[in-house]
């Protein structure tokens, strides 16, 4: 299935293909902080992936880098640094690329004001960090 989206200002278009259109949130608080809220992602084809525009990127730490709009500053991914993963963000396709909510990340890390709705895994941080990070026990 093909995804086309783009950020706020339409000044960063994005393609790509999915196999399967599930959404997954993460709660960490690099992601809050990047989005005000969760992130939410949809797993798309590493190589199908385009992104077009001024997107830039920040590395938020020696694991992971965000990439927004430099123009309007809507947030584009969370790539893996060392593996050079990225995951888009579902926000930037029309109906979130007809995901359903399958995965919320650090779940025990979701602030008491919202929650998702629905049945889903739910993993904890510490089943997170085993599975990112499991040599060395960096967070995100």
């Amino acid at each position: 299935m093909k995804l086309d989206g783009q950020c706020l200002c339409g000044a960063v278009t994005v393609s790509a293909e999915t196999e399967t259109p599930v959404l997954r949130a993460c709660h960490c608080d690099m992601c809050r902080r990047h989005t005000s809220s969760m992130f939410i992602s949809i797993p798309t084809v590493q190589e199908s992936q385009r992104v077009d525009g001024p997107a830039k990127s920040y590395r938020s730490s020696d694991r992971a880098e965000r990439g927004f709009c430099a123009r309007c500053g809507s947030t584009l991914w969370y790539a893996m640094t060392r593996s050079g993963e990225r995951n888009l963000a579902a926000g930037l396709f029309p109906g979130a690329g007809g995901g359903q909510m399958k995965y919320e990340f650090f779940a025990d890390m979701c602030p008491g004001g919202y929650a998702l709705a629905g049945e889903h895994r739910k993993l904890s941080s510490e089943e997170m960090i085993a599975l990112i990070a499991p040599n060395d026990g960096d967070k995100t």
